[in-house]
């Protein structure tokens, strides 16, 4: 299989799986690891091409930013506090990202680690869904700072490969009194921030090796992030509506079961 078809197949995976709470980068780390793909030269390829999927949510949900925007530019307090609740969610990314950084990336090329951390987060889901009462914090303007805080905190779980950064975000802020919906879009919003800032930083740390053609090249990288952004637009809002009607359990379990079978898998190679 050459490089950009399996751009295009990497760019659906991470176009179907960002939003959904089942793991966009451990999907992209089993998908190679099964395919045979060698992870480290598909690594910068994996990071950037999710800023195809968060670029889904600003064109989805522009009507927003742009309200956010002119609130702030008019020192509106409902937008002001939108933007302070997504920075204080976003600070302990930032801080624990740069600190961990080798460790996490040593994590990364670890595809079993990922498998059991599927089928880890999937009975964790279904425990958060029985006991979590229904949260009354609506709308993200109205989260207070220290709930938000704490959401930043459990997204860092995220840093995990197989714990998915949105389901980390959207139970944890369920787990906090935050209703179904409103915990959803925080975490849509909350992704634009850290995925910018962990492309910024794999990128810097791998230009000496995409310069050396030791990485996937930048037409590649082009194709999966405009793959992985028409892909996201058609899953983000079939997800709302899922979650609203059929709440977190499908996926639950779909993390189970993929998770035992790719375990399988990768103990017969």
């Amino acid at each position: 299989m050459n490089d950009l078809l399996a751009a295009i197949i990497l760019g659906i995976v991470e176009g179907v799986t960002e939003f959904l709470p089942v793991s966009s980068t451990g999907h992209l780390i089993l998908a190679g690891a099964l395919l045979g793909y060698d992870d480290a030269r598909w690594q910068m390829f994996n990071i950037v091409i999710q800023l195809g999927a968060i670029l889904a949510v600003v064109v989805l949900y522009w009507r927003t930013f742009w309200t956010v925007l002119t609130g702030l530019a008019k020192g509106d307090p409902g937008s002001i506090r939108f933007v302070r609740n997504l920075l204080i969610a976003f600070l302990p990314a930032a801080v624990i990202g740069v600190l961990a950084k080798k460790h996490i990336e040593a994590l990364l090329l670890q595809p079993k680690v990922v498998a059991v951390a599927l089928m880890v987060g999937g009975v964790a889901i279904l425990v958060i869904e029985r006991l979590v009462k229904p949260g009354i914090t609506r709308g993200i303007a109205a989260v207070p700072p220290r709930t938000s805080l704490g959401i930043g905190f459990i997204q860092c779980l995220a840093m995990i490969p197989g714990v998915s950064r949105s389901g980390a975000t959207i139970l944890g802020a369920l787990s906090l009194g935050v209703e179904r919906r409103t915990a959803a879009e925080f975490s849509f919003f909350l992704a634009i921030p850290t995925m910018l800032g962990a492309s910024v930083v794999e990128t810097a740390g791998h230009l000496d090796a995409m310069r050396a053609g030791n990485a996937v090249g930048p037409l590649e990288i082009g194709v999966g992030f405009l793959v992985s952004f028409v892909v996201a637009l058609l899953v983000v809002r079939w997800f709302v509506g899922i979650v609203g009607k059929h709440g977190f359990g499908p996926f639950a379990w779909y993390r189970i079961v993929a998770g035992a079978v790719a375990l399988t898998l990768l103990s017969l190679h």
